[in-house]
């Protein structure tokens, strides 16, 4: 007769049973089985551990090829792991615990080296390069190219001696990490494909900080955005190669938007040669020289609804010399600009809150508290269908100045308000030097390619 009581007592020793076989079956799996079981390899039980100060190179490298060899997961618990001159597999998945989970650079080369890899992903790491020197043959700390699919999530990155992360042909994603202290620049990439850089913090980096380059001019359509790029310092000199906070070179079809950056040595947003161009809806204070640049041979640029506060100049959309041209320039504040610079300015000088030179549109901009010009239109005769309206223009040196050299183009100048210019409202230039009186004030410019109407003076 099985009876309640005889039936928990039968459970009971089921269960006992089934436990003492379980763990039997366990202490008899490989540390590579047990991580089968949950998902992911554990690094110390493969040898791997945290803390002991020694290099731990040649088991970090016998983990990593083990892992890529089963497609696993590497997970590193809490701890300080000394490594160098690893060459990453391609497969890569390793995490550990964000800010408590240390690769630490031992030097004599490189930290951390990929070659055509396809899937890299680095979560919740701490990469510090104790600010020691690094190979010629190495880029960054982290040094990654010809990566299919590359993720860096939730890493902080300190103190390579030259770039933080450097990438070469990448694509995938950079997001909520924090690099700072680098050498040379924080972020470097060359030749990416469809590359996004999201919500990170750089910060502190000798020569720049997000840099987005091609060795020849193509499409790049990186995206740079909700990024906080700060103190970047412009070590290795130079008139704008260094010290810009994001930097586009040659990189078609790039977006730069809602990134907040301060205190860069020159740009806070520097695009050279990037046609197809968006920078909007970024913040940026105290930049040593252009706050918000784009120049040189490019077509295609639209910059719009960015803060500038504080800078030699606000925003330049120029170098129609070199073929720059086609831009919008719209909804942007612009304010507190000064006369000095990182270095000597050629002809007109620093303090102009926006220029532009050809097949450009400035509309619905504020300018406050530009002491040169307010707005430039047109350089010498690098000048062709410009529209400057319905912007507002306080406390400026002259309001707006317009070339009126032979062969400029056209330009279009209306319904603008223009408060206290202390040298006239709009004013005609042969390159740097004013040759009329405030066109505002008379019922024609004069000048066949100069269209000046209902703009308000006060």
């Amino acid at each position: 007769m099985l009876n309640r009581r005889t039936l928990l007592t039968q459970t009971t020793c089921f269960a006992v049973m089934g436990l003492a076989l379980g763990k039997a079956a366990a202490a008899s799996l490989t540390g590579i089985e047990k991580a089968s079981m949950r998902g992911s390899i554990n690094a110390t039980e493969l040898g791997v551990q945290p803390g002991t100060f020694d290099d731990q190179s040649k088991a970090f490298a016998k983990l990593l090829r083990d892992a890529n060899g089963r497609d696993m997961p590497v997970f590193l618990p809490p701890g300080t792991y000394v490594v160098s001159n690893l060459s990453l597999p391609g497969r890569v998945r390793l995490s550990g615990v964000p800010g408590a989970t240390r690769i630490v650079y031992g030097g004599d080369g490189h930290l951390f080296m990929a070659e055509h890899a396809d899937h890299i992903e680095l979560s919740g790491l701490v990469f510090d390069g104790a600010n020691r020197s690094m190979g010629d043959y190495a880029q960054g700390l982290l040094d990654l190219r010809r990566v299919a699919h590359l993720v860096v999530d939730n890493c902080q990155i300190t103190g390579s001696g030259k770039n933080g992360l450097a990438l070469e042909h990448a694509t995938g994603r950079i997001e909520r990490s924090d690099i700072s202290g680098a050498a040379d620049a924080g972020i470097y990439s060359v030749e990416a494909a469809g590359l996004a850089i999201s919500g990170n913090t750089v910060s502190d980096c000798a020569n720049g900080g997000i840099l987005v380059h091609r060795w020849q001019a193509a499409e790049d359509s990186t995206m740079v955005t909700g990024n906080r790029v700060e103190r970047i310092g412009a070590r290795s000199g130079g008139t704008g190669q260094n010290g810009n906070g994001i930097n586009a070179f040659r990189a078609g079809n790039v977006v730069i938007s809602g990134n907040v950056v301060s205190d860069c040595a020159f740009s806070a947003i520097r695009a050279n040669s990037s046609s197809n161009l968006q920078i909007s809806g970024n913040t940026c204070s105290r930049s040593g020289e252009t706050a918000v640049y784009s120049e040189f041979s490019f077509e295609g640029a639209v910059i719009s609804n960015n803060i500038v506060d504080g800078a030699a100049n606000g925003i330049s959309i120029v170098n129609f010399n070199e073929g720059g041209r086609m831009g919008i320039c719209s909804g942007n504040i612009v304010r507190n600009l000064s006369t000095s610079g990182p270095y000597t300015a050629d002809p007109p000088g620093f303090g102009v809150g926006i220029a532009v030179e050809a097949d450009t549109v400035a509309s619905n901009n504020v300018i406050e508290n530009a002491p040169l010009y307010g707005m430039s239109i047109g350089w010498g005769p690098y000048l062709r269908n410009v529209v400057a309206t319905g912007n507002i223009i306080r406390k400026a040196g002259t309001g707006i100045v317009v070339s009126v050299v032979e062969g400029a183009g056209t330009a279009v100048i209306s319904d603008n308000v223009i408060d206290g210019a202390s040298n006239g409202a709009v004013v005609g230039q042969r390159w740097a030097e004013p040759v009329t009186s405030d066109l505002t004030q008379t019922s024609s410019s004069g000048y066949a390619h100069l269209t000046v109407e209902r703009n308000r003076v006060s």
